[in-house]
């Protein structure tokens, strides 16, 4: 089968939907199919289309639908998708009605849908493997905090919190990620003056962000909207605990019994749930215990299961159903 991947990030990009996309099509090969990866469809044959993000891909979306009316399509949402663009964008919303199958990287993401869409989504979480290899080891407590530095990652908040954890000279963050506009640059460089802890490595290879990662002792996903971050994922993988804001997209992730949350934006109850990771060894056992145990939902076996039933379940549709579709844009 010939399959179309559509990911709105560019081959020089170090975003989770490249990684995805990435990972996709080599799994996608391995079942036998042929892929090809782009920015948008360039109107090459094709017999099925998988589009990373429904409103950044709706116009390939759009296009692979009118001039292939009977090919099945499927939607992959991500966190923007889920938490802000299908309630306020157009585009974005259209793109849930030409889907023949929507997919959701964690489960609480179906939620965020209608039920007449809940009906054709199908849930694959991301995989991850971290070369035993890697372990860039720390002498204090490393705190890693792993993303590009862009509002919907509130990158910040670890930083911000080392003000309330005056008591832990310890304490190191390394902060990975590319800062997506010169004030975040700025932001980043004015708090690594402020506290000598808190480290801004920047863009890396993903392989390094890995090593960064394995030999951390926490991981803080400080996001306000995430889709389904691969990097829980990775901890997971490489045996670090996960310390998150309590938003849907963490809780489908780590799961709703997790207790290592905190509640978004709030830099004093993210630095108690770091201290008590630093000085409760109990408590710290347990996130590393639990953010183990999700590990099997994260292996690369099943999401290439999952990408098989999604192959499987997709049929071609009538006509009719898609230009229906298009008169509801």
């Amino acid at each position: 089968m010939k399959i179309a991947l559509i990911t709105p990030a560019g081959a020089r990009s170090r975003s989770g939907n490249r990684h995805t996309a990435l990972r996709w099509a080599e799994m996608l090969r391995s079942l036998g199919h042929s892929v090809r990866v782009s920015l948008r469809w360039d109107g090459r044959a094709a017999d099925v289309m998988i589009a990373l993000h429904a409103r950044r891909s709706h116009a390939s979306i759009a296009d692979f639908s009118e001039r292939h009316p009977g090919a099945p399509l499927a939607v992959v949402l991500t966190g923007t998708d889920l938490y802000r663009d299908i309630r306020t964008d157009r585009d974005a919303r259209a793109s849930l009605d030409l889907a023949d199958r929507l997919v959701v990287l964690q489960d609480m993401g179906k939620l965020e849908l209608a039920p007449r869409l809940r009906r054709k989504t199908l849930v694959i979480y991301q995989s991850a493997e971290v070369p035993s290899s890697f372990s860039r080891r720390s002498q204090g407590f490393r705190i890693a905090v792993l993303g590009h530095l862009r509002e919907e990652k509130d990158p910040f908040r670890t930083a911000l919190a080392l003000a309330h954890l005056g008591d832990l000279p310890d304490l190191e963050v390394v902060h990975l990620g590319e800062a997506l506009s010169p004030a975040m640059a700025r932001e980043a460089r004015r708090l690594m003056r402020r506290d000598v802890r808190y480290r801004w490595i920047g863009n890396v290879p993903h392989r390094s962000a890995l090593d960064w990662l394995a030999g951390s002792r926490l991981l803080v996903l400080s996001s306000r909207m995430e889709g389904g971050a691969n990097v829980v994922c990775e901890a997971a993988a490489a045996g670090v605990p996960v310390i998150a804001s309590r938003v849907s997209g963490n809780i489908g992730m780590l799961g709703s019994a997790y207790p290592g949350y905190y509640r978004l934006g709030d830099e004093r109850a993210l630095a108690r749930e770091i201290r008590r990771a630093v000085r409760d060894p109990a408590y710290y056992a347990r996130l590393k215990r639990l953010t183990a145990a999700r590990r099997p939902l994260f292996q690369p076996a099943a999401e290439r299961e999952g990408l098989r039933r999604l192959l499987a379940e997709l049929q071609p549709r009538s006509i009719s159903s898609r230009t229906g579709a298009k008169l509801r844009r």
